[in-house]
């Protein structure tokens, strides 16, 4: 059985002035996302066999703090292919997966990382795959499972075992109130 966790980096802020979308930071609500999901991850007791993640800097920055909230660092690979990419990219990369990866944690952005979780969930009406259809916040993770290899997982073919946000675990975390 392959585990596959998709986790879409937490929340950037669009204050700092940078010239690239792609060294955007976190901001400190953010911050403290990721390591409330490290925690959570670390609780849980999820285990990886490899990371691939999106370079950009906010990804870089969830990464720190998921860790600093694991408790341990991680070893990552960084996959310039993962910025910003689409469902059909990503699904591209899971299967060039080593078959010997039996757990991976896959870092990026969306829409892509929730068109991915849409298109390999089956549409079976469970409240997790319709709380992903109404919105993947930041430092999200959906958990998806499936018999087979990598290089099988095909539309509809998996399972997903959980979709948790920050919020979920943290109300302080959820969306801001005007």
């Amino acid at each position: 059985m392959k585990t596959l966790t998709v986790l879409r980096h937490a929340k950037s802020g669009w204050d700092d002035a940078v010239a690239r979308d792609f060294d955007r930071p976190l901001n400190p609500k953010g911050h403290r996302a990721a390591q409330v999901m490290g925690r959570h991850l670390r609780d849980r007791h999820y285990r990886f066999d490899r990371i691939v993640a999106s370079p950009a800097q906010r990804v870089v920055e969830t990464l720190a703090g998921i860790a600093d909230g694991y408790g341990q660092a991680l070893a990552i690979d960084w996959d310039r292919r993962l910025y910003l990419a689409s469902a059909a990219t990503l699904l591209d990369c899971i299967h060039e997966l080593a078959d010997s990866d039996d757990q991976v944690l896959l870092v990026g952005h969306n829409p892509g990382l929730e068109d991915l979780v849409l298109s390999l969930v089956p549409d079976d009406g469970s409240a997790a795959r319709e709380a992903v259809e109404a919105k993947y916040p930041t430092a999200t993770i959906a958990r998806l499972t499936w018999d087979g290899d990598w290089s099988t997982i095909r539309a509809g073919g998996a399972t997903l075992d959980a979709f948790v946000r920050p919020r979920d675990l943290d109300p302080s975390l959820g969306p801001d109130e005007f």
